[in-house]
């Protein structure tokens, strides 16, 4: 038996009743000190399953502004460990993964590690794609999620893909994270419609604040570029199903590519309305 790390696991949800059981079972009794459900009013058994489960439950409740719920959290709860990792219902932590987050916490020489993770799609791991990587775990005190005064240009009431900005070296844990989503393709393309709305409302306010980008990573950066082009969807299809080995997934590769590329020319319209309007 090992004792359990000094990390504080922080799940934010609202209505996972289907996710959370394999998630927590995942995570299992003694990985970590503390496991905490940040709900934003699930409607569902979200948080009888979390009580049953062991983990604290904090309610949280969005007035339309900063800070979004990851931040609210590290802002407004005393976190009495030394790592935090947060987690989404759909991730499940693989025992290789396990094995690997203590040995990295024992060494404790970074202030932040990036997490790789698998994706599911229609039933199967994909083999090929665009690569799924997370800033998701770090010692506390050491940072935030940036900061994006949204002005409620979306209805969503966490952080979509803010990066935290740490003080300090950040390293990089290689085994992976299972992510599996069992709401189907309809809860996709909804989430997505609203991620879509997102981030056109972000770059819209990016256009109007200099040097915005002085903390984003090369990908955002490179993204926010290609947002001003109606080539960005056929941009990502083709770095997804063809430079990325996406063609070794067959069709379920043509249609998560397709999706994607439906996301992200999506963007662009909402962008270019937004202008005429």
């Amino acid at each position: 038996m090992f004792s359990p790390l000094d990390l504080t696991i922080a799940l934010p949800v609202r209505n996972e009743e289907r996710n959370l059981p394999g998630c927590l079972a995942a995570i299992g009794k003694d990985l970590a000190s503390r496991i905490v459900i940040i709900d934003s009013g699930s409607t569902d058994r979200t948080q009888a399953i979390a009580t049953e489960f062991g983990a604290e439950v904090v309610n949280f409740d969005w007035d339309g502004k900063f800070p979004k719920k990851r931040n609210w959290f590290l802002r407004n709860h005393s976190i009495n460990t030394k790592w935090i990792l947060f987690l989404d219902a759909d991730e499940y932590l693989t025992d290789a993964f396990k094995t690997d987050l203590r040995e990295t916490l024992a060494k404790g020489d970074k202030v932040g590690y990036w997490l790789s993770y698998t994706i599911y799609f229609l039933g199967k791991q994909l083999k090929g794609g665009y690569p799924l990587r997370k800033l998701a775990l770090f010692k506390v005190g050491a940072g935030e999620y940036e900061r994006i005064d949204e002005e409620q240009w979306s209805k969503l009431d966490m952080e979509v893909h803010e990066h935290p900005v740490l003080q300090g070296e950040i390293g990089v844990i290689k085994s992976k994270i299972d992510h599996q989503d069992f709401r189907g393709v309809s809860h996709y393309v909804i989430k997505h419609n609203e991620y879509a709305s997102w981030e056109a409302g972000r770059f819209l306010k990016n256009s109007s604040i200099p040097n915005i980008a002085a903390n984003w990573t090369w990908k955002q950066k490179l993204k926010y570029r290609l947002m001003r082009s109606i080539l960005i969807g056929p941009a990502y299809f083709c770095g997804s199903f063809f430079l990325l080995g996406g063609f070794r997934d067959g069709a379920r590769g043509w249609a998560f590519a397709t999706l994607k590329m439906s996301y992200f020319t999506q963007v662009y319209c909402k962008i270019r309305e937004s202008r005429v309007s």
